[in-house]
């Protein structure tokens, strides 16, 4: 399995929502389980910069990581960025193959 960073802004109305940002997390949760039930969720941040929130997660292949990018979007997100992740044990031994 590979690790994903989702970055993820939301629209100026969900932010006016805070109070229903709970019921909104778990609806965006559940649509992952169950269209990608091989994701697992690692970690889920709040942020007070550039994105709202962040999430590390696991997935099989990018397209997957795709879809979990477009279930977000589909909930409101106005700016969503996923990124692959390595970790840095792996990376140090990248280094070394080169």
């Amino acid at each position: 399995m590979q690790t994903y960073i989702l970055l993820t802004k939301l629209t100026p109305e969900l932010l006016q929502m805070m109070k229903d940002r709970a019921r909104q997390g778990k609806n965006f949760m559940e649509q992952v389980k169950d269209k990608c039930p091989e994701v697992k969720f690692v970690a889920h941040y709040a942020l007070l910069g550039q994105y709202d929130f962040m999430d590390i997660y696991e997935a099989p292949d990018v397209e997957t990581a795709a879809k979990v990018s477009m279930i977000s979007q589909a909930n409101g997100a106005l700016q969503v960025e996923s990124l692959p992740a390595i970790p840095y044990k792996r990376f140090l031994e990248m280094i070394d193959e080169i």
